[in-house]
């Protein structure tokens, strides 16, 4: 039988555009959001599955089908079928940590087929970063044909990060900010996740500054009109509108909804102020890979994660 080539995808969505454009071998689609919960470095794990359902139930009323996991995953115990693996996945944080993921899992099954990456990020022309599910069918088989082979260095690069999101300490990852790599949008993604803890002196983190920025500057009119802006103006985070309107909802301490749309209440204004730290008053429950959110804060002048007063010692 002749070997063809086995696709890992992004999500659904890209696996039919591939298949509507008939690209060459089987898909295999990788449904996660492993930028957000708990994670453990051994994916290839009844307790890493567990770990993920109990997180996506109880955040997001996710069940996660296990079964239906268990039987897209099980292509990567056939590989004899494959010439070569190729990985599509995007310029974000959301995507980034899903691939050095995949990459991880492959690495742990010992599977070591010749690795490709097709990405996306700032096109020919485009102002802004592009996603794949974005381009033409056109420049899509044109980023396909540019596909880059990852070389051993990029494969261990991806399952140290792996390794250390999964950990305690993510100061580790600094250093891979500014290794060179065939992962363009690496660094960005990095610098990204760090400044998802809260910052250490508003207690804000990028992602609820902004939303709160975004209701002071413009006119919102609804919950719904703020998650629009929220989806088009996060830059490398890539976050999806779960993600998203959860966040939304737990900032309603520093904002009122109207009639004629949402406003900054007086918490709201101090807090972009930087009056004092605000911490204390959002759901901080969130885990990153092997971290609370709450354990840490970013400082800028430091350019690191610092203990928070609740967890210094």
């Amino acid at each position: 039988m002749e070997k063809k080539p086995l696709h890992i995808t992004n999500g659904s969505v890209l696996t039919n555009v591939l298949t509507d454009l008939k690209v060459e071998g089987d898909m295999l689609t990788w449904q996660e959001m492993l930028c957000e919960g708990p994670t453990i470095e051994h994916i290839n794990s009844e307790e890493f599955l567990e770990i993920r359902k109990s997180f996506l139930n109880e955040f997001y009323d996710i069940e996660l089908n296990i079964d239906e996991i268990k039987e897209e995953l099980d292509k990567l115990n056939h590989v004899e079928n494959y010439s070569e693996i190729v990985l599509w996945f995007e310029y974000d944080l959301f995507c980034h940590i899903n691939m050095v993921a995949v990459i991880s899992l492959l690495h742990q099954k010992k599977i070591n087929l010749p690795l490709y990456l097709v990405s996306s990020g700032r096109g020919e022309g485009s102002k802004g970063l592009i996603g794949l599910s974005e381009l033409s069918s056109q420049q899509l088989i044109k980023h396909y044909k540019k596909k880059v082979r990852l070389t051993d260095e990029d494969i261990e690069i991806a399952t140290t990060v792996w390794g250390i999101y999964c950990g305690v300490d993510h100061n580790l990852l600094k250093p891979f900010i500014v290794k060179a790599s065939s992962f363009d949008y690496l660094s960005n993604c990095l610098k990204a996740h760090l400044e998802r803890f809260p910052n250490s002196i508003d207690g804000l983190n990028v992602i609820e500054r902004n939303i709160l920025e975004i209701i002071n500057k413009y006119g919102i009119t609804s919950k719904n009109h703020l998650l629009g802006y929220a989806l088009n103006y996060q830059g490398y985070y890539g976050y999806g509108d779960l993600q998203l309107s959860r966040i939304i909802d737990y900032l309603e301490v520093f904002y009122t909804v109207e009639e004629d749309g949402l406003e900054l209440n007086r918490k709201g204004h101090e807090a972009l102020l930087g009056s004092h730290n605000f911490s204390g008053d959002i759901d901080n429950n969130m885990v990153f890979g092997g971290v609370k959110k709450s354990d840490f804060f970013f400082s800028v002048e430091k350019n690191k994660l610092i203990k928070s007063v609740l967890n210094a010692d």
